[in-house]
């Protein structure tokens, strides 16, 4: 979590954050009307969104929503199943052969506890998936975690701290079950 950034809200760091959340939301809505077998489509409206190429092979069953977009980046064979949130303007790196089941978040922004700062900063920090992982539906990925290769989040987890590799986390607060 050494990779957290502040952002003050009445800025205009955070006023072009805002411009691109509006372009962002009416792409992710244009991404979101499109049916599964419209699958170049689909691939074409992410990419327009994300900024950038997608693997090969990827896989997005809509709808979906980002509230930014260009700090996605997408690898090889990335399957992305329907009713997922991707929000924030932290890097959201997702490697190769990852499998994201329904309705999960990954949520790279939040707000400061401090009662003072919270309505005057956002907190941002990126998230990592590292190869072959697969998170189950409706997980919550928070910002900062990165989940090492090989690993399974269980459906319904609420993953706050880094996922070693070849494991399989499960609970809230989510937390090592097994190796794999």
């Amino acid at each position: 979590m050494d990779d957290i950034q502040l952002i003050g809200v009445r800025t205009p760091e955070f006023r072009k954050i805002f411009d691109r959340i509006k372009v962002a939301t009416r792409l992710s809505s244009e991404l979101s009307a499109f049916c599964m077998d419209e699958t170049e489509s689909i691939q074409k409206a992410f990419e327009e969104l994300i900024g950038k190429p997608v693997g090969d092979r990827f896989t997005l069953i809509p709808p979906f929503y980002a509230d930014y977009g260009l700090n996605i980046t997408v690898g090889q064979a990335v399957f992305i199943g329907c009713g997922c949130l991707f929000t924030g303007f932290g890097a959201i790196k997702i490697a190769d052969e990852v499998m994201i089941a329904p309705k999960v978040n990954l949520i790279t922004a939040g707000h400061p506890v401090e009662p003072d700062k919270r309505r005057e900063y956002i907190t941002v920090e990126p998230i990592t998936i590292e190869t072959n992982v697969w998170i189950g539906t409706g997980a919550t990925i928070l910002p900062g975690v990165n989940i090492g290769a090989d690993a399974v989040v269980a459906a319904g987890a609420v993953v706050t701290h880094d996922v070693p590799p070849a494991t399989l986390v499960a609970g809230v607060p989510a937390r090592v079950i097994r190796n794999l």
